[in-house]
């Protein structure tokens, strides 16, 4: 009988070439000279803080001085205004959704050619890179104090950054359901829409959720520079230091963060 013969199969993993290995050092050297260099650019002093940490405790301290009537005082306008909250999130995501659909499946490079792809990604790192804060100073500048210019702060801000994630959601698709599509005779629009929008819409609807429970607690950030808002009576009272009712605003907003995030968790194992 003859003895089959198999060829020798190297399991040798390939050796890093020299550059590779010279390449990977520098990156590691360059970032520990970053940390260090910020180390002493923004001067940090831990000993400083562990030595002051009595005066933490000594402030921390008078958000606990009260009593529950303390806290109750104002409750109900503060839960009003937490509301407010909630819409200005709710309203800046839905708008954000609407205008990063299209603009993320024009940022892709396996949809849209170079010419329309680079202006609009230049355009969304041009509202990503900008704080909600700062776009909040410029919208009660446009539109007076109050919580729609806390609403469209969030909505540019949001729309640079769904726009973003979404088009690296549809740069990582499979690319065989699109070309089976495609020799079909489809066109353009129906190869996005049953080849490329299916496979990325559990990630879409992930990205989502998670920018709704950010634009939450963004949008009691904005509401410090008269965006509206519980924001705005958080600052309020901070700038009073009345440290009780500080507390009892802090208390309203995790806990609408927490709820947020539970019912988030729930729709996100349910769409996906």
């Amino acid at each position: 009988m003859a003895q089959s013969t198999t060829p020798d199969i190297d399991l040798t993993p390939p050796s890093m070439g020299w550059w590779r290995f010279y390449s990977i050092i520098g990156i590691w050297l360059a970032f520990i000279a970053a940390l260090i260099w910020g180390w002493y650019a923004m001067d940090l002093r831990w000993m400083e803080m562990i030595r002051s940490s009595g005066n933490i405790i000594t402030y921390l301290g008078g958000y606990f001085d009260g009593s529950v009537a303390d806290y109750m005082r104002r409750s109900d306008y503060y839960f009003r205004q937490m509301v407010i909250t909630v819409h200005m999130a709710v309203w800046s995501t839905t708008l954000a959704l609407i205008f990063s659909v299209p603009l993320g499946l024009l940022s892709a490079h396996n949809v849209a050619p170079w010419w329309i792809r680079h202006p609009i990604r230049r355009a969304m790192d041009s509202l990503r890179a900008i704080n909600e804060l700062v776009f909040a100073l410029i919208f009660v500048s446009v539109v007076g104090l109050g919580p729609m210019a806390g609403m469209l702060a969030l909505f540019v801000h949001t729309t640079g950054t769904l726009a973003k994630l979404f088009s690296e959601a549809v740069e990582s698709i499979d690319p065989r359901p699109v070309e089976g599509i495609r020799a079909t005779g489809a066109g353009r629009i129906r190869e996005v829409s049953y080849g490329v929008v299916p496979q990325v819409m559990p990630l879409w609807i992930s990205y989502t959720l998670y920018r709704f429970e950010s634009n939450v607690r963004s949008a009691t950030v904005v509401g410090i520079v008269g965006a509206g808002g519980i924001g705005q009576a958080l600052a309020e009272n901070i700038r009073g230091f009345d440290y009780v009712q500080t507390a009892a605003i802090l208390g309203i907003i995790i806990i609408t963060v927490v709820i947020i995030d539970v019912i988030s968790a729930q729709l996100r194992h349910t769409t996906t």
